[in-house]
């Protein structure tokens, strides 16, 4: 899919049926933060999942996920980062955590008052990556995606330091959602059945 020439989706297809799917940028980002909530355990996660998204529940619950998480994914496939795997994974961003800063930069970068707000998910999502560095919400996942082993100066990375400290989301798992939807996605791409964590 492509945003610029298709149509956003409203519905899903599944073993040939059209699904409406709940496209608001509100629905993923309460879908984003229970896939962090460590009280859910896997089964609860799609069963609410599913329910979030779809008015009407498919039968078919393992592509009623793969089509639901493609549309979290705004159409686009998993991309796996190369490398050793050493590479540690920080959350640098919350929908909770960080509410009043996001509301603040769509209003004043687009002058969408999201309280107000009928968007699509995707068109949230690429505002949301397209905000521009004077935004506080940039300047904090600068901070929070730092790594301060690559900064030499000793007073640079001082203040680095501070701000990554001031800024930590807290009360928050340290897990961000990909590692989250891990056991799901994984259970999908490798023919699985997730209807077996419900």
């Amino acid at each position: 899919m492509n945003i610029l020439i298709d149509l956003l989706p409203q519905i899903v297809e599944i073993e040939g049926i059209g699904y409406n799917i709940n496209s608001d940028f509100r629905t993923s980002m309460l879908f984003e933060l229970m896939m962090a909530d460590n009280d859910l355990d896997d089964k609860e996660k799609i069963e609410q999942a599913l329910l979030l998204y779809y008015p009407k529940l498919p039968k078919n619950i393992n592509l009623a996920m793969d089509q639901l998480l493609w549309f979290y994914r705004c159409g686009k496939d998993i991309v796996i980062p190369s490398g050793n795997g050493k590479g540690k994974s920080n959350q640098i961003y919350s929908f909770d955590f960080d509410d009043g800063y996001i509301y603040s930069a769509f209003l004043d970068q687009y002058s969408i008052d999201l309280q107000d707000a009928d968007l699509h998910w995707w068109k949230f999502k690429a505002l949301f990556k397209s905000l521009k560095e004077d935004n506080e919400i940039v300047k904090i996942m600068g901070y929070r995606s730092m790594d301060l082993g690559k900064i030499k100066d000793k007073e640079q990375k001082l203040h680095y330091k501070n701000m990554k400290d001031l800024y930590k989301i807290k009360d928050i798992s340290s897990k961000d959602e990909i590692e989250k939807l891990d056991s799901i996605e994984n259970a999908l791409l490798n023919g699985g059945d997730v209807s077996k964590l419900l």
